[in-house]
């Protein structure tokens, strides 16, 4: 039997890999970031581990969520990750009661004791590594940067835990507003905290003695101490141990079987084997002809509310304020329902400000020969402004959408609305709204969902969108979280996809987020025949 033992655990954002001796005690071991090149990343780290195990035998087990395919390629035993966890704590920490390990992309509670169960993160990734991230870069700073910042904190304020793009829009204003930093960096902290107990534990005690895992977890010691403040009341013990962040690794070593290997021998493998990564598919282009993208442009061409000059306006005339979760919106027509000046813009975390800019604005082109005779308000900032305002009418957004929906296309059948961070779909039967489904606690496929990836590539969303109308290859991309998206796009940039066919990826997948996850459509009929779209996402003519 050999008396050394490798174990590789390729997670979604890194690869560890470690060899143990007949012991136990550890002859190397190396956490490094992939960046969804696992088979260069693999190939770097066999070279170091060539340095300490020269031309000795020795047993490989490879574990973690991206970690089979590379097994396959090597001919070399898998095991799922929470059996090679469980098997590391039982070898080293054997008192434990339950483990709580966040990865990149990935939260899992382990439940040793009174019933093992494990929960896990499914079809978003708050709450992770990779969510710190994008709540870091909120902060120009990175992971150890914001853990830095959340150990001098005096305030805890309320953030989304359950999605990083409604993160994003919590933490903005508090930006905005002047709060402190360190304050701000301990909220993403504890948000990170109520999404895994609140989201993974849904009700079952975390208690006991308590081992935290996972590169987040060992790396930011701000974050354990808030789980132990959280979590204090139930708890008899808290524990990191040192090498916390390669523990999985470290169990599927310990999962060795009789087959051996060379180090050289892996390496000459790896070389010969085709990508480790599965290869992203791709999708039909938007428009195949240019007769097709015609008619397209033709069609909603025909479709043009009627406008006049603020100049011309007489008499009374009539306001209307929308403020979104991301944007405010204004609209000024006459009695005959022309447009006489309108705003669309980002709200900055600040509706009231933004509204004061709007209305200064109006005032100073509407002439003296007319009059605001109403205004009405609808929206998330609804009451806000009509408060701020003195506006004497509100109104329920879902009516708005409609009365707008049916003066522009009278017995409209189905309303499709996708904003900044909701996605509403509502059915209309007999002139009244019959039902309303709309996304609750994922924001992937909304408007921010699309800034971001734009802002990422350094491009502007309407730059981002007319890149996609002329895109050869359209990446698949899923309907997913956009944590777990970001590693596709990584992944299809790789592989030599341009931004166009990203963003025409992008585009598939907000139209199928929107009929598969929120509307869960079975039958294309149950939209009925007269189809209308609304909310700043369709201004983009890829979506469309």
């Amino acid at each position: 039997m050999s008396r050394l033992h490798m174990g590789i655990d390729v997670g979604s954002t890194t690869v560890k890999v470690v060899v143990l001796d007949e012991n136990n005690n550890t002859l190397f071991a190396e956490y490094r970031r992939h960046f969804s090149d696992i088979k260069s990343t693999v190939k770097g780290l066999f070279a170091e581990v060539k340095e300490v195990v020269k031309n000795e035998q020795f047993t490989v087990v490879i574990t973690g969520s991206g970690g089979l395919l590379l097994s396959k390629m090597l001919d070399l035993p898998f095991v799922q990750e929470v059996i090679a966890n469980k098997t590391a704590i039982k070898t080293f920490m054997p008192e434990t009661d339950v483990v709580i390990e966040l990865g990149g992309e990935d939260a899992k509670i382990l439940y040793l004791s009174g019933g093992l169960e494990q929960r896990m993160n499914g079809t978003c990734a708050g709450g992770t590594g990779s969510f710190i991230d994008q709540m870091s870069i909120l902060l120009k700073t990175d992971a150890d940067g914001l853990n830095a910042l959340a150990e001098n904190h005096t305030i805890i304020y309320p953030i989304a835990a359950r999605c990083g793009v409604f993160a994003k829009s919590d933490v903005q204003p508090l930006l905005n507003e002047g709060a402190a930093r360190e304050d701000i960096a301990a909220s993403i902290l504890q948000a990170v905290v109520t999404q895994t107990i609140s989201g993974l534990a849904q009700g079952r005690p975390i208690k006991g003695n308590i081992v935290f895992l996972g590169g987040p977890l060992h790396f930011l010691p701000q974050l354990r101490r808030q789980f132990e403040e959280t979590l204090k009341d139930n708890a008899k013990s808290f524990k990191t141990p040192e090498n916390a962040q390669l523990f999985v690794a470290i169990g599927a070593a310990l999962m060795y079987e009789d087959k051996t290997s060379d180090i050289d021998t892996l390496i000459s493998q790896l070389a010969n084997a085709k990508s480790v990564d599965a290869e992203i598919t791709r999708m039909r282009k938007l428009f195949e002809t240019e007769e097709e993208r015609k008619e397209f442009f033709d069609r909603h061409g025909k479709d043009v509310a009627r406008r006049k000059d603020i100049s011309t306006a007489n008499g009374p005339v009539f306001l209307g304020l929308d403020v979104g979760s991301t944007t405010i919106k204004a609209a000024l027509i006459n009695e005959d329902g022309d447009i006489l000046y309108d705003y669309y813009g980002k709200n900055e975390g600040s509706p009231i400000t933004c509204g004061i800019k709007i209305l200064r604005e109006l005032y100073s082109k509407l002439p003296k020969s007319a009059y605001i005779a109403n205004a009405c308000t609808t929206g998330y900032g609804e009451l806000l402004l009509k408060t701020a305002f003195r506006i004497e009418e509100g109104e329920i957004e879902t009516i708005a959408h409609y009365k707008a929906a049916n003066y522009f296309s009278p017995g409209v059948d189905f309303i499709i609305d996708i904003g900044g961070q909701d996605m509403k779909c509502m059915k209309i039967r007999n002139g009244v709204i019959d039902s309303i489904m709309l996304n609750e606690a994922c924001s992937s496929g909304c408007g921010s969902f699309i800034q971001t990836f734009a802002e990422s590539l350094g491009l502007d969303t309407i730059s981002f969108s007319q890149e996609a109308l002329v895109a050869d290859n359209p990446v698949d991309l899923g309907t997913r979280c956009t944590v777990f998206m970001n590693s596709r796009v990584k992944q299809a940039q790789k592989e030599g996809a341009t931004v166009g066919d990203i963003s025409a990826g992008l585009s598939y997948s907000v139209v199928r987020n929107a009929l598969y996850k929120v509307i869960k459509l079975r039958d294309p009929e149950q939209m009925g025949t007269n189809i209308v779209v609304q909310g700043g996402t369709f201004n983009n003519n890829a979506i469309l």
